[in-house]
């Protein structure tokens, strides 16, 4: 590596310049090799971007933005389309909350379905509520045309997922600022349907490959190339699944608005300042001279001015932040602090004990079943943010107090 301005040069045999944003952070072997691939693709356009939160994925690597031009590649984009993250800061101090917090867990895990489904009433919708009803009718019309089109894409869950959390690191949170001013803080995506849409095109692009001799460093990076069978209904198909998932955060946020004032008995304001950014998508940009579509697997647009979130771990700080529009990074930032194990590695490593600990002071579960969510499986969110600072400005710093994990 060569250092150059805030980020360093990874040096490869690829065609395409890789740039990190690293300083500090752990980089792990396999991600490198990952971004080797993807760099050796003829279509990247300019270089790609490496955030510090950086580690391996499925074909691609998470914390990476790849600019392409006239081809997109489905499975970097992956199957959580549009996942990301909407925060609202309250009216509320956190003098006027109650000294035992286990009514508002309960009241949110109550009001937004999440976890594995099992049974009728958890993880997705039984009987399916107005406000989740009103806004599949606008989603409606787009989903049907592009089903008549693909008709497999059809048979998943949507709007019985619509308003719900799902698994792993989705979550649902309350939040102190370094003012003590309470906020909420979810983060989820398109759940089944976009999964359902997110591997139905992987595959097609795959075929695609097969049928055209492509070969690839990896086969995860099969493409879809303009003016190909398939490349208009998947751009279509996720857009819609974008807009979806931005509607599926926006209806928990309003159902665990709802069951918090419930809960404390009195109302209280929420417009003053308010979040919803995508952080596993693809957009329509100009960068360096061209009009390109800009992937963003696990990373948030941060153009000058644009307000995002920065999620820390189970037990760990977020940060709301500011775009500063460094071009280099094709105006974008990390998602969060990025893990630094498996999943399964972890449940090996830590005890439920160790759980409690890390979670001291936090009112969420402390069983088995989030081990693999234990802050010390995650790199230091702060590091991660020392490694960006010329990316983004903090506008706050958050602190959950409760947390309803998927």
């Amino acid at each position: 590596m060569c250092q150059e301005a805030n980020f360093q040069i990874i040096e490869h045999e690829g065609k395409a310049p890789i740039k990190a944003w690293v300083q500090g952070v752990p980089f792990e072997e396999q991600a490198q090799q990952q971004l080797n691939n993807i760099a050796e693709l003829d279509f990247i356009h300019s270089h790609i971007a490496v955030m510090p939160d950086v580690h391996m994925g499925k074909g691609a690597t998470i914390g990476s933005v790849i600019p392409s031009v006239n081809a997109v590649i489905p499975a970097a984009v992956g199957v959580d389309l549009g996942c990301g993250m909407v925060a609202t800061k309250t009216s509320l101090k956190a003098h006027q909350l109650p000294d035992n917090l286990s009514g508002i867990r309960h009241a949110f895990e109550a009001a937004v379905p999440h976890g594995r489904t099992k049974g009728r009433d958890r993880g997705a919708w039984h009987n399916i509520p107005e406000l989740v009803g009103l806004q599949w009718q606008e989603l409606k019309p787009r989903f049907d045309a592009i089903t008549a089109k693909h008709p497999k894409i059809a048979k998943s869950n949507h709007i019985n997922h619509l308003g719900t959390m799902g698994t792993g690191n989705h979550f649902l949170e309350l939040c102190l600022d370094e003012e003590d001013n309470v906020w909420i803080m979810l983060h989820s995506g398109s759940r089944g349907v976009g999964n359902r849409i997110g591997n139905y095109f992987i595959e097609l692009a795959k075929k695609d490959a097969e049928r055209n001799n492509v070969h690839l460093p990896d086969k995860d990076l099969a493409y879809l190339k303009e003016g190909s069978d398939y490349f208009d209904d998947y751009v279509e198909a996720v857009e819609w699944a974008q807009d979806y998932a931005r509607k599926n955060r926006e209806v928990m946020m309003a159902n665990a608005i709802n069951a918090f004032r419930r809960e404390l008995g009195f109302d209280f304001v929420t417009d003053e300042m308010a979040v919803n950014c995508h952080h596993n998508y693809i957009s329509r940009e100009h960068h360096f001279g061209l009009d390109c579509y800009v992937t963003r697997k696990g990373a948030v647009r941060a153009e000058k001015g644009e307000l995002g979130i920065i999620p820390g771990s189970m037990g760990a700080r977020s940060y709301i932040v500011r775009g500063l529009g460094n071009p280099e990074s094709f105006n974008s930032c990390s998602h969060g602090a990025g893990r630094v194990m498996s999943r399964t590695k972890a449940k090996k490593l830590f005890t439920i004990e160790d759980q409690i600990a890390a979670t001291e002071g936090v009112e969420c579960r402390k069983d088995a079943g989030v081990i693999d969510e234990i802050p010390q499986a995650y790199k230091d969110i702060d590091k991660v943010m020392e490694a960006q600072s010329d990316l983004v400005e903090v506008v706050a710093t958050l602190k959950q107090i409760v947390c309803v994990k998927g």
